[in-house]
């Protein structure tokens, strides 16, 4: 497949370079974000799982990461369908080690327009098909075993943000438990 990329091998795709999540998103500014606790609840993930990615560099906040204790990491559109991706192939039973490089292949290779990409996998290894030639090549040597329509995950997504409260970047939020603990220590 000249367009796959294989998480096992690492076999770089030949696709355009350029910035990952670029075409075939809605339009968004870095200035707005959405909190932790909304981004974990749109991609159907637990917070503790949201934390842990975060800190291990699987999907990081492209709008504000975390400086500290108290301080409030904001994720942007692309974050949460990254995370909700992350979930799905999890689910299938992918490795996280596999889900890692597939993610840090995606962006190192770019992608042009995501609404026309599948996700496959023949549960060891991820590849990126960027047409139904590439999932019918890789059908057809008894490879795939499932696919996800990165198209479908987008829509699913911005569905699930439409009603949700979005934080403007600039905004210092430091939640309250650390709020309580700066007066304390104060005041002592």
């Amino acid at each position: 497949m000249g367009d796959g990329i294989d998480a096992d091998q690492g076999g770089p795709a030949r696709l355009d370079a350029g910035l990952l999540f670029t075409d075939g998103l809605p339009q968004e500014a870095d200035a707005v974000g959405y909190r932790g606790a909304i981004a974990a609840d749109a991609a159907g993930i637990t917070y503790r799982q949201l934390d842990y990615w975060a800190r291990t560099g699987l999907v990081e906040p492209t709008i504000r990461p975390a400086h500290g204790s108290g301080s409030q990491r904001l994720y942007s559109f692309r974050d949460i369908l990254v995370l909700k991706l992350v979930k799905r192939l999890l689910d299938t039973g992918i490795s996280l080690q596999q889900i890692r490089v597939a993610i840090q292949q995606l962006h190192e290779h770019g992608v042009r327009d995501l609404t026309q990409i599948t996700l496959m996998s023949d549960g060891a290894s991820v590849y990126l098909c960027t047409s139904s030639d590439e999932v019918i090549d890789l059908l057809g040597r008894g490879q795939g075993v499932f696919g996800i329509a990165v198209g479908k995950v987008l829509r699913e997504v911005e569905t699930q943000l439409i009603e949700l409260e979005v934080t403007p970047a600039e905004e210092q939020h430091v939640d309250e438990l650390a709020a309580r603990r700066a007066r304390r220590s104060r005041t002592a």
